[in-house]
């Protein structure tokens, strides 16, 4: 980021090399100043020294967890508009992604295009279909999984222990993509 020009600033945290570098690239065309970081701390650091106007946010960053991230970023900056994007979406970590300050919460795989306009969507669709089937029960696990873990702040064994399931077990579980609706 830089102050020597005035394109917009934006913060791309991902951990995955590969597709940094390609939204990276593709945000770079589209006139923002990017800087990037493949985990939270590399991320706050580049936030402390210029908070960015516009974030996008790895929901799973190795172990940790990019909802820490969507706070850290609020406290330096409530104005930074934040996108959270994830390849693991389940309806409790959306939930508690707005609820901490994004703006918005993105499944992968997402293009630039659909990233900057979450980024910029200034209210919430009415129009979006309401589906008249009920979850699978797959899904349902998957869901009640990922409420349970963020009822125990991210604490594999404590989640376990609270589904009186095996660690291990949970582990593979969390491992897995959510199942598609």
């Amino acid at each position: 980021m830089s102050d020597s020009d005035n394109r917009p600033t934006l913060l791309l945290v991902e951990d995955d090399d590969t597709l940094r570098g390609v939204l990276q690239r593709a945000f770079s065309r589209k006139g923002y100043a990017v800087s990037t970081a493949g985990s939270i701390s590399a991320a706050i650091q580049l936030a402390q020294t210029e908070p960015p106007e516009y974030a996008v946010v790895d929901l799973k960053l190795g172990d940790e967890s990019g909802l820490e991230l969507v706070v850290a970023l609020k406290t330096l900056d409530d104005a930074t508009r934040i996108v959270v994007l994830t390849g693991y979406a389940s309806i409790t970590t959306a939930v508690e992604a707005i609820k901490l300050g994004a703006t918005h919460y993105l499944a992968k795989p997402a293009d630039a295009n659909e990233i900057l306009a979450a980024l910029h969507k200034t209210e919430g669709d009415s129009s979006v279909p309401v589906s008249t089937d009920p979850l699978s029960v797959d899904r349902l696990e998957w869901e009640h999984i990922q409420k349970v873990l963020a009822e125990h702040e991210g604490n594999v064994s404590a989640t376990a222990r609270a589904l009186k399931m095996h660690r291990r077990t949970l582990q593979r579980k969390l491992g897995k993509k959510p199942v598609r609706e």
